[in-house]
């Protein structure tokens, strides 16, 4: 590989979107399509369920402990040199992935009760937080992700259009816990309204 390719795909893999609050952005830059899905606090996984008839599964891509990347550990108000157990999966639905998902847990959140955390497996993470009656939710931040510019995991295959997406900061027992989730194109849930999902993202 040409080393100006070298740096070019280096450059990429550790370029992150650019999160911002919700409220920062002008209504008229989320497309309409997007914002019931976008900016509900409640279970996404409850929603995909229910979206896809109850063909839901989740799978793993990574899980392993790493150092965050840097507006992640500055989301989660630790040292950018402090580790956390990464975990990458995709959300199906009826057999299409809908949602690419990456969860930052600090290790030094996964201790006491939660220290269970660190054994998922294939249990969405999102039923278990929001199962737990010390849940609390930040601030909701979104992002538009142009694929050509952001590294994305190559499973998720190659996209044209850009991509939105959602993080938030979730505590439990007050130890924080970020996840991001990023909608594909093919997510198409059987309750949208005709064409609410069609077109260019």
């Amino acid at each position: 590989m040409p080393i100006s390719t070298l740096n070019d795909h280096n450059l990429k893999k550790h370029r992150e979107a650019l999160w911002q609050s919700y409220r920062r952005l002008p209504a008229y830059t989320v497309p309409s399509r997007w914002r019931p899905w976008l900016l509900d606090r409640g279970s996404l996984t409850q929603r995909l369920i229910a979206a896809s008839a109850g063909q839901f599964r989740v799978r793993i891509l990574v899980q392993s402990t790493t150092k965050p990347r840097r507006t992640e550990s500055q989301a989660l108000g630790i040292p950018h040199q402090q580790l956390a157990m990464v975990r990458e999966v995709i959300l199906y639905g009826r057999d299409q992935p809908w949602v690419y998902a990456r969860s930052v847990l600090p290790l030094s959140s996964l201790t006491g009760r939660l220290a269970r955390l660190r054994k998922l497996d294939e249990r969405p993470l999102g039923a278990l937080l929001f199962a737990d009656p010390s849940m609390r939710r930040g601030k909701l931040e979104l992002a538009r992700v142009q694929p050509a510019k952001v590294a994305l995991p190559q499973e998720l295959g190659i996209f044209d259009s850009p991509l939105w997406g959602r993080r938030s900061v979730f505590y439990i027992a007050d130890k924080p816990l970020l996840v991001s989730e990023i909608f594909l194109p093919t997510f198409s849930p059987i309750n949208a309204v005709p064409n609410d999902l069609s077109g260019p993202h």
